[in-house]
């Protein structure tokens, strides 16, 4: 099927009027209907029901939209690459980052300044809370999200960084005077998660629902923000699971962080649509895997 045959019946799919796809695509009306005619003889079904008043995709027309508009997607990604690579990257790249990890991605956003001096970093912040939408909504072209990401919709580039766990506790709380906490210290507390409607999968990876020995971890209300889950821990109202570098920015008064010396290491790696790959993604992840993967500190480190 050649390209403007597919452009054709992608326009048609959505317009369903053969005169406004015409007029879209700056051809003639008999092009149009020439084209699905002939896609139609060579797939040997009827992709479109006709009447003098309405154009309806029939269910094979439907799932032959479905395949291709995934692969038109990325050809048309693959050309804007292409044509962006012959003329030098230019315009703004924008990375979303979750809480204070702006000063972790400098060396990177240096980086990639240094060798695109036509292109420039835009940094917006995000939530656990809705840790997809930013990426799915095109707020962003790419985020730094914690590992795993198991989305079928998401392409994970190379990981960025490395950081080792804390529990944050109340000053006045049992655990508080001690050098490290554990994992099997969770069952004992009320954990604070990060919300609802979040895949398990990746809560989880922060927040286990049990603990190495098989002990449920209890949950305590779900919180959106780092500023927010510190403030019920300093009110005495639970724990919280968090990366070392939110102690490092996000210092409360009347709460304790111990590292939790046997939890695994957070992963950060960049993360984007993957149909909305492009020549300033792939041009960051480059400077990414170019720069190396930053270790900020690993579990059982001494904060500054």
């Amino acid at each position: 099927m050649e390209l403007r045959d597919i452009e054709i019946f992608l326009t048609l799919a959505e317009e369903l009027h053969f005169g406004r796809t015409a007029e879209r695509l700056h051809v003639s009306q008999a092009r149009v209907s020439q084209s699905i005619k002939r896609q139609e003889r060579r797939i040997g079904a009827t992709l479109f029901e006709r009447t003098s008043r309405t154009v309806l995709l029939t269910p094979v027309g439907r799932r032959l939209r479905e395949d291709l508009q995934r692969g038109y997607e990325l050809i048309q990604a693959g050309i804007a690459a292409a044509t962006a690579a012959g003329r030098g990257l230019s315009g703004t790249v924008r990375l979303g980052l979750m809480g204070a990890l702006g000063p972790q991605m400098r060396g990177v956003i240096e980086a990639f300044r240094a060798r695109h001096p036509d292109c420039d970093v835009r940094t917006l912040e995000f939530h656990f809370g809705d840790p997809f939408g930013a990426l799915r909504g095109g707020r962003v072209d790419l985020q730094l999200l914690w590992l795993p990401v198991r989305e079928p919709d998401l392409t994970v580039g190379p990981v960025v960084l490395t950081e080792g766990r804390l529990l944050a506790v109340p000053a006045g709380h049992p655990l508080a005077g001690r050098a490290s906490a554990c994992l099997d210290d969770l069952a004992d507390q009320v954990v604070f998660g990060p919300g609802r409607g979040l895949p398990p999968y990746w809560e989880e990876a922060m927040v286990p629902l049990r603990t190495p020995g098989g002990r449920p971890v209890p949950r305590g209300p779900a919180v959106r923000t780092f500023p927010e889950a510190l403030a019920l821990v300093a009110a005495g109202q639970g724990v919280t699971v968090l990366n070392e570098h939110v102690a490092r920015h996000h210092r409360h008064p009347g709460v304790v962080c111990l590292p939790i010396h046997d939890a695994p290491p957070t992963e950060w790696a960049l993360v984007w649509r993957t149909t909305g790959e492009s020549a300033h993604v792939r041009a960051f992840a480059q400077t990414v895997r170019q720069v190396g993967v930053g270790v900020t500190a690993l579990p059982g480190s001494q904060l500054p």
